[in-house]
């Protein structure tokens, strides 16, 4: 089953779970330019050029977490991605999955651009840049 929490839940969840993991699905450039939550761990789910799958993303995630009955936690920029990456970890065998709502940056405003209405950033949650 995919659980979904809101970034503020999330955060909880990662606070109260010693055990909990973050995975940041974005791509390469997303999480280090755009910024990621502190101590998430970057596995793209999709990559430039072309946004393409990675194949490897199950075993990528398999070999950080191990236990696939611990709570893995799954972002990227808005939720959609991370639904996508949840659902291949599901069809793994994995068992307390997380989408994280809202994402990283958000829900686009009347001005398109995101960050303002909703997501990790919005609420203050923890992050940083390289």
């Amino acid at each position: 089953m995919i659980e979904n929490l809101d970034p503020k839940q999330a955060w909880d969840l990662l606070q109260t779970s010693s055990k909990a993991v973050l995975i940041d699905v974005r791509t390469a450039i997303e999480h280090g330019f755009v910024g990621h939550p502190s101590g998430a761990i970057h596995v793209a789910w999709k990559e430039f050029p072309g946004m393409q799958l990675n194949q490897n993303f199950v075993a990528q995630v398999e070999q950080i977490v191990g236990d696939k009955t611990r709570p893995v936690l799954l972002l990227c920029r808005t939720g959609v991605r991370s639904v996508e990456a949840a659902k291949a970890l599901e069809a793994a065998g994995f068992q307390h999955l997380v989408n994280i709502v809202e994402g990283f940056e958000g829900a686009l405003d009347a001005n398109k651009h995101r960050g303002n209405i909703d997501g990790w950033r919005f609420h203050g949650l923890p992050w940083q840049q390289s």
